[in-house]
Order: C-alpha cells, then sequence, then structure tokens
C-alpha cells in the first residue's frame, strides 16, 4: 500500500461555533468550516438546489442559432441524427436529446461510434453514410468540439451541423452552423463545468422554453451522466442531481428503472455512489465491449420486456467486462513482480498481446492507485498496432509526457491524468524507455506521493448517529464536494478480522473507552501496518450501518497508520541499531536488545518465504517486527527485526530496500542450506552483548 500523506484541514473554532448557533451539527459545521464556509449565508448558498439556480440556456453563445437550425430541420421535415458518445455522459445525452426531438415529432435518429472499431469522436466514414442515409442535420452531444476537418467534410455534403461538446475547444472552432460549448473561450455563461449531458439538456430546456419541465422529465438521466464524468457537483450540477436522484426513486424512464432492479437496487437508498459505482459501470461496460448501442436502447425504449431483457444484457456486458480486466490486471501484476523497481521506477509501461483495449483504461486506474505512479498499458494487436490507455496522479503531466514522444506516437491526446495513443509494436521499448527518462526530469518521489484530504480532527464524542444523519445536509457528494473526511489520533487496535477471502478487514478501534467498528475496503491483513494491541490514527468516512433491523456507527477507513507513540518506540531502537551499523559503541544492554537468538531468525525467515510471491515481498514500514510478534509469540522489535535481515543479506539469501514506507524484500536463489554461524553481523553483537 502506497503512503499517503494527510493534508488535515484546521477549520476556525470560531466559524465552527457560528455554525452551531445557527442550528448546524458539530460535524456538519466543522465540515463547511474547513471548506471555508463560515457564515450560515455562505453554508445556505452552497448547500442550496434550489432551482432558481438554474441559468438561463441563451446565455450559452450560439444557443440561438442551434435552437434556429433544428427547429428548421424539424419545419422542413429533415432527417436529425444525434452524434454521441459511448461513455455514459454520451450515451445519456444521446438519449435525453432524441427522446425529446421524437416526442416533438421529428425524424430524428443516433448513431454512436462502436469503441473498438472506429474509436472516439466523428470520423469522414461516418459522415458519408449518415448522408447517405439522409441525413440533413447533425448535432452531437459530448463530442465534435475538435472535429473540425471531420465537419468540414459533413457541411461540403450538404448536412447542417450543431455541435454540443463540454470539453476544452482549440484556438479555433470547427465551422459548423453553431457551437454550444460552456467551455468556449468567447462563452460568458456562468457556469462552465456541466457535463456533455447538461449541454444537451440545457439545448432541449432552450428548445422547450420551460427549463423546470425539463428537469422534472430529464433529472435522471442528466444526473446519471453528470455524476459518472466526474463533473464538480456544485451550482446547476449540484441542483441537477439533486433533482435527479429524487427522481432515480420513482422514474419514469422504463430502461433505467430496469437497470435499477437488475443491479439489485430498486428498493435502496440511491446516492452519488450509486450512480458511480453501480450504474456507471455498467452502462460504460456496454461501450468497452463494443455494444454501447444496447445502453441506448435501453434508456429509448418504452417496451418493459425488451427494457428488462436489455438491463440484463448490460450486467451480463459487465461481467465479461471484469473478466477481461481481471485477465490483464493479473498478467500486468505478474510482470511488475518480476520487472518493477520500486526504488527507481517512476512510471510503468506494459505492452501485452491480445490485451482489450476497451478494458485496458481500468486496468491503468487500478495499478496507478496500487503502485502510486503513472501508468500506460498498450495492447498490441496481431499487425503489430498498439492501442494505449495512460492513467496518471497528480503532479504529473501524462499529455504532456505524451506530447514528448509524439515523434513515436502515430496518435495520442489525452489530459494531465488520462491519455490514449496508438503506437507501432516497434517503438514500444523505445517508447518507455522515453517515458521513464522523462518521469525522472520531470517528477520526484515526493511529487508522486498520493495525498489524502482530511476535513478534520474529530473527538470520540462527536460521533453519534444523529450527528452523521446530519451530514446528510452536504449530500450529493461527487467531484468539488466530496464526502467528509475525518481522522482520529491514538486509537487502540482491538481486534482484526479479515472479510470475504481477506480482500477487506474489520476492525473494533477504541479511544477514550469508547469502542468503534470499522470497516476497510480493499485492503487485507498483508496490507496492514499494524496488528492487535498497537495504537493507530485512523482517517474514515462515517455511515450508519443497517443490520438486521439494528442500526449502529461505522468507521470507513480511508487509511489508517500507526501513531506518533508506536514511531518513537520504533526510532529509539532504530537509533540503537543505527548506532551499530555505523560501528559505533553500544552497551551491553544495548546489544542484548538488537541481538537475536535463533529463534527469532527462524520466525523472521519463515514469515518472509511463506509470503513471498515470485521470490519478493513487500510491506509497509514498521508493520513486519509486529507481524512476526504477533504470529510466532516473540519478542521481535523493529532494531532486531534488521538484525535478521542483515544476517539473511550478509549469508547471500536476500537483498532489501525501503521505497515510500514500504519494506522491500528480494529472495536470492540460493542451493542447500545457508550456514549463518559465521556470520560477522551476529558476532559483533555477542560480542558487545557479554
Amino acid at each position: 500500500m502506497k503512503t499517503k500523506r494527510w493534508v488535515v484541514a484546521a477549520p476556525e473554532r470560531e466559524q465552527v461555533d457560528t455554525l452551531m448557533q445557527d442550528g448546524y451539527a458539530p460535524l456538519t459545521a466543522a465540515v463547511l468550516a474547513a471548506r471555508g464556509i463560515g457564515t450560515a449565508r455562505a453554508a445556505a448558498s452552497y448547500l442550496s438546489s434550489d432551482r432558481a439556480g438554474l441559468y438561463d440556456p441563451f446565455l450559452l453563445t450560439d444557443m440561438d442559432k442551434a435552437v434556429a437550425a433544428i427547429r428548421g430541420a424539424m419545419a422542413r421535415g429533415e432527417r436529425i441524427v444525434v452524434y454521441g458518445d459511448y461513455d455514459v455522459d454520451g450515451i445519456t445525452a444521446t438519449c435525453t436529446l432524441v427522446d425529446y426531438l421524437r416526442s416533438k415529432g421529428a425524424d430524428c435518429a443516433y448513431y454512436i461510434p462502436n469503441r473498438l472499431r472506429e474509436g472516439y469522436g466523428l470520423t469522414r466514414t461516418a459522415m458519408e453514410q449518415l448522408y447517405e442515409e439522409g441525413t440533413r442535420l447533425l448535432i452531437t452531444v459530448d463530442s465534435g468540439i475538435t472535429a473540425d476537418e471531420e465537419i468540414a467534410a459533413a457541411r461540403d455534403l450538404g448536412i447542417q451541423v450543431v455541435i454540443t461538446d463540454h470539453h476544452e475547444c482549440h484556438d479555433s472552432l470547427p465551422a459548423a452552423d453553431a457551437v454550444v460549448d460552456c467551455k468556449r473561450p468567447d462563452c460568458s455563461y456562468p457556469f462552465a463545468s456541466l457535463a456533455g449531458v447538461g449541454v444537451a439538456f440545457k439545448l432541449i430546456c432552450a428548445l422547450e422554453g420551460d427549463t423546470d419541465a425539463m428537469l422534472d422529465r430529464y433529472a435522471d438521466l442528466v444526473a446519471l451522466g453528470t455524476v459518472a464524468d466526474v463533473m464538480p457537483i456544485v451550482s446547476e450540477n449540484r441542483i441537477i442531481v439533486s433533482a435527479g436522484l429524487d427522481k432515480m426513486s420513482c422514474t419514469g424512464n422504463i430502461g433505467l428503472e430496469m437497470l435499477l432492479r437488475e443491479a439489485g437496487m430498486k428498493q435502496r437508498r440511491l446516492t452519488s455512489s450509486t450512480i458511480s459505482f453501480v450504474l456507471a459501470p455498467r452502462i460504460n461496460a456496454a461501450g468497452r465491449m463494443g455494444h454501447a448501442d444496447l445502453a441506448a436502447e435501453l434508456f429509448l425504449t418504452k417496451d418493459p420486456v425488451r427494457a428488462q431483457e436489455l438491463a440484463a444484457a448490460l450486467c451480463e456486458q459487465n461481467k465479461l467486462r471484469q473478466q477481461e480486466e481481471n485477465t490483464i490486471l493479473e498478467q500486468a501484476l505478474a510482470r511488475l513482480r518480476r520487472e518493477y523497481r520500486p526504488a527507481e521506477d517512476k512510471i510503468i509501461v506494459l505492452a501485452g498481446k491480445g490485451w482489450h483495449h476497451g478494458v485496458i483504461g481500468i486496468v491503468c486506474s487500478r495499478l496507478c492507485d496500487r503502485y502510486g505512479c503513472p501508468v500506460v498499458l498498450i495492447s498490441l494487436d496481431e499487425n503489430g498496432v498498439g492501442k494505449g490507455s495512460g492513467r496518471s496522479v497528480k503532479g504529473f503531466n501524462l499529455f504532456e509526457a505524451l506530447s514528448s514522444c509524439s515523434d513515436l506516437l502515430e496518435r495520442y491526446g489525452g489530459h494531465e491524468l488520462a491519455a490514449g495513443l496508438t503506437v507501432s509494436a516497434e517503438h514500444v521499448e523505445e517508447l518507455r524507455a522515453r517515458l521513464r527518462d522523462y518521469a525522472e526530469q520531470h517528477v520526484t518521489m515526493a511529487d508522486l506521493m498520493p495525498q489524502l484530504p482530511i476535513d478534520c480532527m474529530v473527538q470520540p464524542n462527536w460521533i453519534s448517529m444523529q450527528n452523521i444523519s446530519a451530514l446528510s445536509v452536504l449530500e450529493p457528494y461527487g467531484m468539488g464536494n466530496p464526502e467528509p473526511v475525518f481522522c482520529m489520533k491514538d486509537m487502540t487496535v482491538e481486534e482484526i478480522t479479515p472479510i470475504s477471502s481477506d480482500r477487506h478487514v474489520r476492525l473494533t478501534l477504541i479511544k477514550d473507552g469508547i469502542r468503534f467498528s470499522a470497516m476497510w475496503f480493499g485492503t487485507g491483513m498483508g496490507g496492514l501496518g499494524f496488528v492487535e494491541g498497537n495504537q493507530v490514527d485512523a482517517a474514515f468516512h462515517l455511515e450508519i450501518n443497517e443490520f438486521r433491523g439494528r442500526r449502529s456507527v461505522q468507521l470507513t477507513l480511508n487509511d489508517a497508520r500507526l501513531s506518533e507513540c508506536e514511531h518513537l518506540a520504533d526510532q529509539k531502537l532504530l537509533n540503537i541499531y543505527n548506532t551499530y551499523m555505523a560501528d559505533g559503541p553500544l552497551t551491553a544492554r544495548e546489544a542484548r536488545v538488537l541481538l537475536p537468538d535463533r529463534g527469532d531468525l527462524v520466525a523472521v525467515w519463515r514469515h518472509i518465504t511463506c509470503r513471498a510471491e515470485d521470490g519478493r515481498f513487500s510491506v509497509p514500514d514498521g508493520a513486519l517486527s509486529r507481524r512476526v510478534s504477533w504470529e510466532s509469540r516473540r519478542e521481535i522489535n523493529i532494531g532486531k527485526l534488521f538484525v535478521c535481515l542483515d544476517v539473511f543479506s550478509e549469508s547471500g539469501l536476500i537483498s532489501y530496500h525501503f521505497k515510500e514506507g514500504m519494506l522491500n524484500i528480494l529472495l536470492k536463489p540460493y542451493k542447500g542450506k545457508a550456514d549463518i554461524s559465521g556470520s560477522v553481523v551476529l558476532a559483533t553483537l555477542q560480542s558487545m552483548a557479554g
């Protein structure tokens, strides 16, 4: 597990008190103050989901031209095609606009490019095909803002083009009949963080002339696309998502209702997390596997039977996506256990034959989270063409890194944290070397350390079901308004229980005599830097767990680490060890503290060899001595542990190093039994100990 740097906010006590006097519960007041909201007026504005906060759609540049072009095409009875994208944002934008135009009598179809065959955005081939099919007005959603050549080709054929998009613009705009993009440099729209579906929603509001009616009708789909596209849940987006989550529980969209049923969420409380972790993956899976049309049909069908079939198909596509993802992940991890150099590598670049290129982006994200560094994965086909995806961490601009290698790439694009590329197989090794060089020159290991923003430290008596329930006023959560993270220091670990084959752990933590139940998802016993009896600092979300009719407080951990008192105890022992390593004099008592006996050496060796994978073993700094002691019931402190490792290293059995809070051990090939009786390390300590 990569060490995280905690960034703990310190809300002003005066602001917290003011907010509490105005009726906010202690936890809520602390979070608001930590985020710079210190008055009741500012809080009311920040938390508002009042529809009065929605802006006039005609404030978007070219909206009047877009409305005129669409109304003209409808009046002439011309065929209109909505050109979308294969992700959740693009699909919901497509379906929202198509459904609206059809309800007004328009001859309207849609086109979503196949991710595997066509890739992102408009293509000249698609323009020609759509013209031959009779299309005379093309409306893009969630795409088109950089498709200058393709749009020029469409207009040369005689197709009018209206662009609606939310991506960054180039210096010049495509020569379309209308370009509606909240990020246009000449657009004075007050909110520039709409999703693609948000811009499409603004278009139908302008066409209808009634924003309230359109929100009542489409809030669920617009919220779905907005959250899935990780847009900031503030201002207009907060209003849209709040209305959308309310509408989802009684949605009139039969496809969405069936998807909620199929995912087991129909009778559950719906939140932004429901969208992010339950609905969005199922919809995205269709696009990733080359079947985005299934998702579009799902949200447009009026047939309940067909909707159920399509919802089941999406869930099946998601299972196939998960299988592909796990296969690639296992292969990548096996490679990295052999090739990854923790002390040196600042970026990971791997290529594999036959990797599903619709899925490698997800694997990139998982590896990026696991190793805490940028990751580029490349899928090589039978023709020697590599299609790659990359994910990065804050502090490393992946797009600029790829730009430095542009001479090796056939295509590339993206932004700081995510990118895509096409490269010939013969250039993959050179690409890997140059990206490593770029990373070496532009980023340090400290730059790559992930940050964990924490809203505030809390006292045990603050944590009650009443105060946790009061946090709901902050919802919906999302980018720009994350779920609050709290922390407590010096909590005693009373119990650790592995869950789901050690994929997760349940902890019992005690602070000031109060017991707390905590869950740490995605972390097993092997990822913990502590054992029972240790004191830890914990960072967590607060939830009310409901199980068999019983409600209780639960801490959901983001991170946990040994507390300062544990580190101070370790440091005293390390000072003795460092004195010894520097050939300094030790007292007999100090030497005995460091001197392992045969049983200690056996216990450490057995622990390492039983847990090593491909000859490698990594464990959080400070954890190994505690784990071996706990497992073997022997007194093996951190200084004694390092002496054991030095003995093994001296005997040619291992090498070890530290990186980012992790102790990394490499087992070396060895035939027969190692003889440690002649160890200089042990002999020296024994002579000092008397």
